[in-house]
């Protein structure tokens, strides 16, 4: 099914922010995360970037590609915004094309391809040298859609609970919760 964004999606040009201040991809409160920024794009697409930095690296000056399959993650991850949709990976199939140097930003693209039932299809690309120069990274993936109650349960208790007394969090929950 073609996927249809949420009336109440951010909207296009709008940063996204973090879902969660210690997220090692988007979290803030994170000293060595990617610190990744989204921005909602038109229909159910986005556009985020990162810096790859001395803390990412893998090999001498280069960045890790598990940091850069991370990015993807994120990325992907954060698409679930515009659905207004609580997701987890299921699957990521990552394409690495071209080594990413230390202190290069990572622009990202990303779009949802389709929606059936609780699967989410989605597809997104890395890019070096700006938003159209070569492709570095890419990725497909599957998320699937979970209630909340799946962080409650399987998610330690104390980050459980600072979550919830977080006001920001709390408000960032609220505004996926289904009206009757």
């Amino acid at each position: 099914m073609k996927p249809v964004r949420h009336p109440d999606a951010p909207e296009p040009g709008e940063l996204l922010g973090a879902h969660y201040g210690q997220c090692f991809g988007c979290g803030g409160e994170q000293p060595h995360g990617l610190h990744l920024q989204a921005r909602a794009g038109e229909g159910v697409s986005l556009t985020a970037e990162f810096t790859v930095r001395r803390e990412h690296q893998g090999a001498p000056g280069l960045a890790h590609g598990g940091i850069l399959a991370t990015a993807l993650d994120e990325t992907l991850g954060s698409l679930n915004w515009l659905l207004r949709t609580i997701a987890v990976t299921g699957r990521l199939e990552t394409d690495f094309r071209r080594p990413v140097p230390v202190g290069t930003v990572l622009h990202l693209q990303a779009e949802v391809t389709a929606v059936a039932g609780r699967k989410i299809y989605s597809t997104a690309t890395g890019r070096v040298g700006g938003p159209e120069g070569p492709v570095a990274v890419r990725a497909d993936a599957l998320f699937i859609e979970v209630k909340v109650d799946h962080f409650i349960d399987n998610g330690r208790q104390e980050e459980i609970q600072a979550a919830m007394s977080d006001p920001d969090q709390v408000r960032r929950a609220r505004a996926f919760e289904v009206n009757p």
